[in-house]
This record gives C-alpha cells, sequence and structure tokens, in this order.
C-alpha cells in the first residue's frame, strides 16, 4: 500500500513538471531540462514542420507529453517525427542535437535559417 501511494505521488509530481509550455530562461525559450530551443525559418504555414526526415537527426522536436496542455500563445503540433511537439504563435520549436548541456546556443544562426527563439 505504501509503495503504491509513493508511486500515485511520483506520478503526480511528474506530471505537475511536464504539463506545461516550455519557459523563459535569459530571454529565451528553454525546455524541461534547460536546454535552448529554437524556430526554423522554413516553417512557413502555422502549426507545421518543415523540419522532417533527416533535419529531425540535428533539430529534434521541443516534444509535448501527454500531460502537456496549450495555453494561450503555446500549441502542440504534430512533428516532422510523428510526435507531437510544442509550438509559439503557430511555429514550431526545436533542439539542437549538438547543444550538450542547458545554457548551450551553439544552433543559433545555424545556416542563416535557425534562430534562438524568444518571447
Amino acid at each position: 500500500m505504501r509503495k503504491t501511494l509513493l508511486l500515485i505521488a511520483a506520478l503526480a509530481v511528474q506530471q505537475t513538471v511536464f504539463a506545461a509550455p516550455p519557459k523563459t530562461m535569459d530571454g529565451r525559450f528553454v525546455d524541461e531540462q534547460g536546454r535552448t530551443l529554437y524556430t526554423f525559418d522554413k516553417d512557413t504555414t502555422p502549426g507545421k514542420s518543415a523540419c522532417t526526415g533527416g533535419c529531425t537527426t540535428y533539430w529534434p522536436a521541443a516534444v509535448a507529453d501527454s500531460a502537456d496542455k496549450p495555453s494561450g500563445d503555446w500549441t502542440v503540433i504534430d512533428g516532422g517525427d510523428g510526435k507531437k511537439q510544442w509550438a509559439y504563435k503557430g511555429k514550431p520549436l526545436y533542439r539542437f542535437a549538438k547543444d550538450e548541456k542547458p545554457g548551450d546556443m551553439k544552433g543559433e544562426g545555424f545556416k542563416d535559417m535557425w534562430h534562438t527563439a524568444k518571447p
């Protein structure tokens, strides 16, 4: 019984942590791990990702968990890799695979098409 209650409490905490859109840190959007999020200039149709196939290897979607709740300018869309993805004002959000730790912004300006996502 005690183990069951602890498991239920742990799941409730996990849902609370992930049931919100990405957050803002130092003027840019970051995921739940503090990793920088990016926008892609080729995303010209609101709510639709143009990053598909091999692109998703280097630019994985900012994945939305099934418990995540869209709110205001935040929406959840179908990403180019088939997973649910966060979007801000219709622009899909991505991480950069070469950002190794929270605070990295190695993808900023990549090929003049990728930009740090900001409010």
